[in-house]
């Protein structure tokens, strides 16, 4: 009679492992889709790290150029105007970062674009103006430490940003 019910614990044992094997390989094949996130417009933390590696990149300085101004020298401007942007320019981009989230803006002359912005954990965006506008572009996030409100401009090329908080 021991082994008999040893062979029934031995199979029960069995059946439950395969079946818990199963489980799990199910649901490591539909992964995301399970909790119904696939797809979805969310963006990770990791994803914005990038984004943020990658505008810090490239807004670093290139040689010959001192970083964050745009200065004619007397070689390239000698009337001491600043030569318009030429068509193949690169818009110059700069990474704002507020207690309500993080935007990316680029300058192109004199027109501003938010290329993306991001809120903090805990706030949302209430509202984006992104541009492309001659004057300003904004975003604004609401959160438990209140609102903010983060405008950039273009100064001499170059994406400037203020912002401020509303409790």
């Amino acid at each position: 009679m021991p082994s008999r019910t040893l062979l029934v614990l031995a199979g029960w044992t069995a059946a439950a492992t395969a079946a818990t094997l199963t489980g799990l390989a199910a649901v490591q094949l539909i992964g995301d889709g399970i909790t119904g996130t696939s797809g979805s417009d969310e963006v990770t933390s990791a994803q914005i790290e990038q984004q943020l590696d990658a505008a810090r990149a490239s807004a670093s300085p290139r040689p010959g150029r001192t970083p964050n101004t745009a200065r004619p020298t007397p070689s390239t401007a000698p009337t001491g105007r600043t030569p318009a942007p030429s068509a193949t320019a690169v818009p110059v981009r700069k990474t704002f970062s507020t207690p309500g989230g993080t935007a990316i803006a680029a300058c192109d002359g004199t027109t501003v674009r938010l290329l993306s912005w991001a809120p903090a954990q805990g706030y949302d965006v209430k509202s984006a103006d992104p541009g492309p506008d001659d004057e300003h572009a904004e975003v604004k996030f609401e959160g438990p430490g209140g609102k903010v409100e983060l405008r950039a401009r273009c100064a001499d090329g170059i994406p400037t940003g203020s912002w401020k908080q509303d409790d």
